[in-house]
């Protein structure tokens, strides 16, 4: 039903100010819009609003889908309104005047033909057309929710129209769709039904696969969305559960799989060195641990090294549980590297978790002749002049280092494997850039000798622009399978999905921060049997927003409350060489209780770590809670993780908590943190802000399996349809997934 209703009008201007004149980011941002909009009868505001909701095309405009319905298929007598509940009414304007108190607004009293039954119309921002409109014997018809008011019962600002006797109801019910601010649902509805009328709908998918999957056509699905047809109620839309939303779900679902796929398929026609070692010195690598490698281990290290043997680069993720024992496996593929000639760099995104690899790193290579460079930002001006002088010459082969790996003025003489921890934490560009000094751009002089390491032969070639190096990604928050199937098609995984011997499962206990005393004592009592703890707090200074205990503020109590203890504090605003030293006291138990934030979130390994207390647990992520209980429960002593939290507690909140309880396994704990957030907020960084599923979920693990097996069958078998799908669908997002 077209409104009658306007947007609240502009404020009027304060006398002796003029308006501010927009700013040059504004008009450049309108004439952007204004370009890439091409829909017929669009003046230069509406595009750039449509532009804001990513609508460009009139296909787009079709693809608009909506959020909700309401009925204006019938009318309510005003004597069955229930309160809260949206539905349309009739009435006649009886009288209308503007009011001024409790400020200005425009009253209308109306009553309803036949019952004489009275509803009050109040407007507190209004046109004056709007109150011509409303004059006396006009008849009106209504959308919104009565309530009681003062005078009997109510409407404010509801949405409204004058109509004859005779005007007809909706014959389907009128659909609502996202909006931005100043795009009403009457422009938005005219401009969908417009487009639909000249865009062409024709299928993508093909008639055989179609039939075959039991899909209805997808002309048919977007009009029956749109203009749902009387036999559907709007119970039965909203849940979305009709073939015209499963046709929908399958086809954007289908637009990912195809995109990732393509994605795929053109690494694997890059160049990339092909990373033939010796195998000497892994072997004496793999004599000297102290432990023997675990099944999952085995399994992961032999997928990496046969796709390092391989001419294109390989881009897999491994994945595993906080303790699975990433590291060593990333240890094994630098080492292959260097003993087929190529270096390798590993960044981490924050110096702790570095060095931890780095002293990892080395203790494991450099008794094999081998030398680890180190490289943050935090690092004196010479030191680092000289680790990047090694690694330009080629005279280490291995580097570690946060960020500073990615800076412009590093340079790798002959980088042949990326890896890259916590790649959530990273965004598109920084995961890029490390990959782009490996891409053979700068080719070195055949005729310098690259190093021999292990006996193998000189590894620098010149491998082609159109080159890459292999690319190792790894994550200590496990990705469910309907995800990884999904927004991580394009990549080859690897699951450490059992933990080395000797861990010991961690006890988690939630305790009210009404308990925090007893606490205190359970960590005294842990030291006293000489063990260390944790405490870690959410923020660092007081906030009056938050209300939360800060580390600094712990810290002060702490060493109060435990005079006989040392007590050491550690948090992101302190300098690299501060926090260095105060981590190094705590692995060599100097300091018995550290106080920190989530800067130990990753990469502290202190065995004799056996408590850790996190404060206000309701206020982390399940992904952190996880990730902090892994500090502990590294050696042989019984662990346990204590959750103090402050009531009242949200739902949300209250269901992260029975999770981490409940669960230990980092798989189980992902997959329903995924169904409590959402892919979108699951996957952070890698979505960039752009909304790659806006109607498929990845509950529906059969569609997706459904979506992947349809794409490969079109690439194979319908190469002209797949990017006109593509195109249809993603909207340019396809970009944001290949990242």
């Amino acid at each position: 039903m077209p409104s009658s209703s306007s947007p609240k009008p502009p404020a009027a201007k304060k006398p002796g100010k003029q308006a501010a004149a927009p700013s040059r980011r504004d008009t450049a941002t309108a004439a952007t819009a204004t370009a890439a909009v091409s829909i017929p009868g669009v003046t230069p505001l509406l595009a750039d609003k449509l532009f804001r909701l990513g609508i460009r095309r009139d296909e787009d405009l079709a693809l608009h889908l909506p959020l909700r319905y309401e009925d204006e298929t019938r009318l309510t007598p005003l004597a069955d309104a229930l309160p809260g509940l949206p539905a349309q009414y009739q009435v006649e304007v009886v009288h209308t005047e503007v009011g001024f108190r409790p400020r200005r607004q425009l009253i209308c009293h109306t009553q309803e033909p036949g019952s004489g039954e009275t509803l009050l119309l109040r407007f507190l921002n209004f046109y004056p057309n709007q109150q011509k409109a409303l004059e006396p014997g006009a008849l009106v018809r209504l959308y919104g929710e009565v309530r009681s008011g003062f005078f009997g019962s109510e409407m404010v600002h509801p949405r409204f129209r004058i109509v004859r006797e005779d005007t007809p109801l909706a014959d389907s019910l009128t659909p609502v769709y996202p909006t931005t601010a100043g795009l009403g649902q009457g422009t938005l509805q005219k401009h969908v039904r417009a487009a639909l009328e000249r865009v062409d709908l024709s299928d993508t998918l093909p008639e055989a696969l179609r039939k075959k999957l039991k899909l209805m056509p997808l002309a048919e699905a977007v009009h029956t969305l749109h203009h749902p047809p009387p036999s559907l109620s709007m119970a039965t839309l909203e849940e979305r559960g009709i073939p015209a939303w499963t046709r929908i779900r399958f086809d954007e679902l289908l637009a990912q799989q195809l995109s990732l796929r393509l994605a795929y398929a053109a690494r694997r026609e890059k160049g990339a060195p092909r990373l033939l070692p010796t195998g000497v010195l892994t072997q004496k690598l793999l004599d000297s641990l102290p432990f023997q490698l675990t099944g999952a281990q085995r399994r992961a290290w032999q997928e990496i090294a046969a796709d390092l043997g391989q001419p294109h680069p390989m881009q897999r993720l491994l994945q595993g549980d906080v303790g699975s024992g990433k590291t060593i496996v990333a240890a094994l593929a630098m080492l292959h590297a260097a003993e087929a000639g190529y270096q390798s760099a590993l960044m981490a995104p924050t110096e702790i978790l570095a060095e931890q690899h780095y002293r990892k790193l080395a203790a494991w290579l450099e008794p094999l002749g081998l030398s680890v460079a180190w490289l943050t930002g935090s690092q004196k001006k010479k030191d680092k002049a000289l680790m990047m002088e090694r690694i330009a010459s080629g005279a280490t082969m291995l580097a570690v280092g946060t960020h500073a790996l990615i800076e412009e003025d590093i340079q790798f003489r002959n980088m042949g494997l990326a890896i890259v921890d916590e790649q959530h934490r990273f965004g598109v560009r920084q995961r890029l850039a490390l990959r782009q000094k490996g891409t053979g751009e700068r080719q070195a002089d055949p005729s310098e000798p690259s190093p021999p390491v292990g006996g193998s032969e000189p590894g620098l070639r010149a491998w082609g622009a159109n080159a890459s190096p292999h690319q190792l990604t790894m994550s200590a928050t496990p990705i469910p399978r309907t995800l990884a199937m999904s927004f991580y098609a394009d990549l080859d995984v690897s699951a450490l999905d059992e933990l080395p011997p000797g861990r010991t499962p961690v006890v988690t206990k939630l305790v009210s921060e009404t308990r925090r005393h007893e606490v205190v004592g359970r960590v005294h009592d842990a030291v006293l049997a000489g063990r260390q703890a944790y405490w870690v707090c959410p923020l660092i200074e007081e906030s009056e927003a938050l209300q939360l205990k800060t580390a600094q503020e712990t810290y002060e109590h702490l060493s109060a409350e435990l005079p006989d203890l040392k007590v050491g504090l550690v948090h992101g605003r302190l300098k690299p060489t501060e926090k260095a030293i105060v981590m190094e006291a705590f692995l060599r138990n100097e300091i018995q209780v550290l106080v920190a934030t989530t800067v130990i979130e990753v990469g502290v390994d202190v065995p004799n770590a056996s408590l850790m207390v996190i404060e206000h647990a309701e206020r982390f992520g399940l992904s952190q809670l996880h990730q902090l209980r892994g500090r502990v429960g590294r050696g042989t002593a019984e662990s346990a993780c204590v959750l103090l939290f402050a009531r009242p507690l949200s739902e949300t909140a209250s269901q992260r908590l029975k999770i981490i309880y409940e669960n230990t396994d980092g798989f189980e704990i992902a997959r329903q943190d995924l169904q409590l957030r959402g892919p979108g907020e699951f996957i952070g960084a890698r979505q960039s802000g752009v909304p790659m599923l806006r109607y498929a979920t990845l509950e529906d693990a059969q569609l997706v399996e459904q979506a992947r097996d349809a794409a490969e069958a079109m690439i194979q078998h319908h190469p002209e349809a797949v990017q006109r799908h593509i195109q249809r669908w993603l909207r340019g997002a396809e970009e944001m997934l290949k990242a």
